[in-house]
C-alpha cells in the first residue's frame, strides 16, 4: 500500500514535510499552551508558530535567552556560575539532545517547516518553468561558513554581550528577529504581527528590515535553488555539532565507481560534492539534512546507506534506481535515452 502510494523516497519525504508542516504550524493550538510550550523548547526546528505564546520557539531563541539573560549576567556579576551558566544551558541542550539523538539531522530534512515551505516554493518553480539553478564547489564553499557566522553572532555572541551590558538589551534575540521562518509559519496562520516594522529603536528597526529582507529575497530564491536558506541556517550548524554522537547515520562504502559518474552529487538539494569524493562517515557531510536522495540516485547496490545503529534502513539499490529514473526525465539527456550515470531531473514530480 505504501509503495503504490509513494513510490520513491523523495515522495514519502515530502508527505512527512505536509504532515509536519501542518504539526508545526497548527499543532500548538491543537495541544495547548503549557504542552507546546515544553515541547517547543527542545523542538530542534524551526517551528516559531508551534508556539506564539512564549518566546521558547526552538532551540535557537533558548539558547539566545541563556547566553542572554543567564551566561551574560553571570559573567558580569561574576557569581553563582555554576548555577547561572551550566545547569540551565546544559538542560536546554540535553533536552535538545534527546529529541535529536534518534532522528539527527533527518529533523531538517524532514520535520523543519521552513524547509517544507522552500520546497513547495522550489516546486512551484519548476512547475513555472524556472531553470534550476546549482552551486558549484567553489560557490558552496563560500556560501557554507555563513551558516557558522550566524551561530557565532547572532545566535551566541551579540545575546552574550547583551547579558554582560556591553551591547543593547535590542541585541538579546537578534537572530529571531531577522529569521525568516518567523514570518513564513506565522503567515501561514494569518497572522500578519511579525512583518510589521518596530520602532521602538534604531535596532529592533534595523532588524525587522533585515527580517523582511531576507524572508523577500528566500522565498525568491526558492524558486530557483532549492533550500537556499537551509544553506545558511545557523540551526544547521547547530545541529551539525552534535551528527556525529547520533546512531542515525549516512555511510558511504568505498566503490570503485565512486567518484566517476557524480549521480549522488547532482542529486543532492544542498549541492554536497563531497559525496561523490569520501567515503565512510566522512561522506556524512555537516550540511547534510539526511534527505536521502543521495541514496535514492546511487545506481550501485548498497554503496550509501541511512543507517541506525548500524541497521540500513534504507540503501541503495540498481533495481530501486531504475524504478526510479522511470519516473522522471533524466537531467540533460533525450527522454528516450536510457541513462545511468546522471539522476533524474527536478520537475514537479521532484
Amino acid at each position: 500500500m505504501l509503495k503504490t502510494l509513494f513510490p520513491t523516497l523523495t515522495r514519502f519525504r515530502f508527505a512527512i514535510q505536509i504532515l509536519m508542516l501542518f504539526v508545526t504550524v497548527y499543532g500548538g493550538a491543537l495541544l495547548g499552551g503549557y504542552v507546546s510550550d515544553r515541547i517547543s523548547q527542545a523542538l530542534p526546528s524551526l517551528a516559531c508558530a508551534f508556539d506564539k505564546q512564549t518566546g521558547d520557539h526552538c532551540i535557537l531563541i533558548v539558547n539566545q535567552h541563556q547566553f542572554h539573560h543567564r551566561v551574560g549576567e553571570a559573567l558580569a556579576k561574576a557569581q553563582e556560575v555554576t548555577y547561572q551558566i551550566f545547569i540551565p544551558t546544559m538542560i536546554s541542550v540535553a533536552t535538545f539532545f534527546a529529541m535529536f539523538f534518534f532522528l539527527n539531522k533527518a529533523f531538517c530534512g524532514w520535520v523543519c517547516p521552513m524547509g517544507t515551505v522552500q520546497e513547495i516554493i522550489y516546486r512551484i518553480g519548476r512547475r513555472l518553468g524556472r531553470p534550476l539553478k546549482r552551486l558549484g564547489p567553489d560557490n558552496v564553499g563560500t556560501v557554507r561558513p555563513v551558516k557558522w557566522l550566524l551561530l557565532l553572532v547572532l545566535v551566541l555572541g551579540l545575546p552574550l554581550l547583551a547579558g554582560m551590558g556591553t551591547v543593547s538589551n535590542d541585541f538579546g534575540d537578534p537572530y529571531c528577529q531577522v529569521c525568516p521562518s518567523r514570518i513564513a509559519t506565522t503567515l501561514l496562520t494569518a497572522d500578519t504581527e511579525q512583518i510589521a516594522l518596530r520602532t521602538s529603536s534604531g535596532v529592533t528597526l534595523f532588524f525587522g528590515a533585515l527580517g523582511n529582507a531576507l524572508f523577500g529575497f528566500v522565498i525568491i530564491a526558492a524558486l530557483a535553488v532549492r533550500l537556499p536558506f537551509c544553506r545558511i541556517c545557523p540551526l544547521l550548524s547547530w545541529n551539525a555539532l552534535f551528527q556525529k554522537l547520533s546512531p542515525m547515520q549516512l555511510v558511504k562504502k568505498q566503490h570503485d565507481k565512486c567518484a566517476k559518474c557524480g549521480v549522488c552529487e547532482k542529486a543532492c538539494p544542498m549541492d554536497i560534492h563531497e559525496i561523490g569524493q569520501e567515503h565512510g562517515r566522512k561522506a556524512f557531510h555537516e550540511d547534510c539534512t539526511l534527505c536521502g536522495r543521495c541514496v535514492e540516485y546511487c545506481p550501485d547496490d548498497d554503496v550509501i546507506q541511512i543507517k541506525f545503529f548500524g541497521i540500513p534502513l534504507f540503501k541503495s539499490s540498481r533495481e530501486y534506481y531504475k524504478n526510479r529514473v522511470k519516473l522522471e526525465t533524466p537531467e540533460g539527456l533525450p527522454k528516450n535515452k536510457v541513462i545511468w550515470l546522471a539522476p533524474a531531473k527536478e520537475n514537479q514530480h521532484g
